[in-house]
């Protein structure tokens, strides 16, 4: 990658609004845990929105792979973890898929936050749907300037939580989809399909990402269009 200083500001913009949605992520995770009765995350710092305590539990995640990967490829990834009990996650199994659902419910409010931040600069004329949408132009500004800058922040804080929330829903192990969608089911079902996906690991992963790039195509392109009514974006 050609480092401009556009480049370097909008990777300054990717790191801070991925740190925060990752934050926000595991913080989420650790409040329902401490709901649930496991106060283990939060012992440990995670049931904050201060990145630090997550930073210093993941430090490859949070710093090093979502730089390189900005470096290599111009968008973000990393990961952040929050610690459990796993003897209280197998004696209340609910409440355990309810922490796994908070971490994404959290992204998805991001996305609408984003969402309705977008909606009211389009209703105030300084934000217009673009002519080719990107992850990192969801909305265009009609001025330059600050406007420019809120447009990509914008943009950024909607693509990626929308990429975090669908790609953490996928009822996959290790992600939190796998532990979700036990809700859908008996306790004894739930207990059955975690015994049977407990040693998935790498596999797991593998699965996520094989599915998750034939996902997000679709859904991205339906919530641009849902963003901005009549754009026709395809």
């Amino acid at each position: 990658m050609n480092l401009t200083p556009e480049m370097l500001a909008l990777g300054v913009v990717w790191y801070a609004v991925f740190l925060f949605s990752t934050t926000c992520h595991e913080a989420a995770h650790a409040w329902a845990a401490q709901l649930g009765g496991d106060p283990t995350a939060a012992l440990g710092g995670q049931a904050s929105l201060n990145p630090l305590p997550h930073i210093q539990r993941e430090p490859f995640g949070t710093v090093l792979v979502p730089i390189g990967s900005y470096l290599l490829g111009g968008w973000m990834i990393g990961w952040a973890s929050a610690p459990y009990d796993p003897l209280w996650a197998e004696r209340h199994p609910r409440r355990a898929a309810w922490m796994a659902l908070a971490g994404p419910a959290a992204n998805f409010l991001l996305v609408l936050a984003a969402a309705l931040g977008i909606r009211a600069g389009a209703a105030f004329g300084v934000f217009t749907a673009p002519a080719q949408a990107s992850f990192t132009q969801v909305v265009a500004a009609t001025e330059p300037g600050t406007w420019t800058a809120l447009a990509m922040l914008a943009s950024v804080l909607f693509t990626l939580n929308l990429l975090l929330f669908l790609f953490n829903l996928l009822p996959v192990p290790p992600l939190d989809g796998a532990a979700a969608v036990t809700l859908l089911m008996s306790e004894s079902a739930g207990r059955r399909f975690r015994d049977f996906t407990r040693q998935w690991g790498m596999i797991g992963l593998l699965l996520a990402l094989f599915l998750f790039w034939r996902l997000f195509d679709p859904v991205f392109t339906l919530a641009l269009n849902l963003l901005h009514p009549g754009a026709s974006y395809r």
